[in-house]
């Protein structure tokens, strides 16, 4: 039988105190060492909660992801998607938000805990315009914890090695899986022959 940990004591048997290095890192705002790793960041992970549960949804734009306001508060454009809205539904419920932000090449990733509310505000969308087109709305987050994540999760995966990268041909296609889990309602192969063309105009 199988026994679970379900105390902090006995968590902090095993894994100890966290050393100064991994407490002094966390901030509450944004300083301009982590500044520069939010402007070289293109992707993010978006992680919100709502009354359904937990939502984890990836986040890419050309050049930076995410836009600084001030020290503060971070601003996340919400480019064209599959009109689920899962995180804008959680956020509108509940604004706690983890955000988690890759740089490609770089080990160290870095994490913002906070919260966020949506603005559809028309001098904001404008403001982030991407080749002529508006997000439909923007989530602004207010800073509350930000802090570098080491590199060991990155250099074990060997994430960014060329060399390590899976063939897409021997994974399962959207289509096909479309079709599986549609029962067949939906055309896998016509989904994944009109599917570059799509996102290609729907890009922002």
């Amino acid at each position: 039988m199988m026994v679970h940990i379900q105390t902090l004591a006995e968590l902090e048997a095993i894994y100890g105190v966290p050393g100064e290095a991994s407490l002094v890192k966390e901030l509450d705002q944004i300083i301009p060492e982590y500044a520069a790793y939010i402007e070289a960041s293109p992707f993010v992970a978006l992680a919100t909660v709502g009354p359904e549960g937990l939502d984890c949804s990836p986040r890419g734009d050309a050049g930076q992801v995410v836009r600084i306001a001030d020290p503060k508060t971070v601003l996340l454009p919400d480019r064209r998607g599959n009109n689920r809205i899962d995180s804008l539904r959680n956020i509108v419920r509940d604004p706690r938000v983890a955000l988690l932000f890759l740089i490609p090449g770089s080990g160290t990733t870095l994490r913002i805990n906070g919260r966020a509310a949506i603005s559809a505000d028309a001098e904001l969308l404008s403001s982030l315009v991407m080749e002529g087109k508006k997000p439909r709305s923007v989530i602004i987050i207010t800073v509350e914890s930000i802090y570098f994540q080491c590199a060991r999760a990155i250099k074990r995966s060997d994430l960014w090695n060329p060399q390590r990268h899976v063939d897409v041909a021997n994974l399962p296609t959207p289509g096909t899986i479309l079709e599986i889990t549609s029962k067949a309602s939906i055309d896998g192969g016509t989904y994944d022959r009109q599917w570059p063309e799509r996102a290609a105009a729907t890009m922002w």
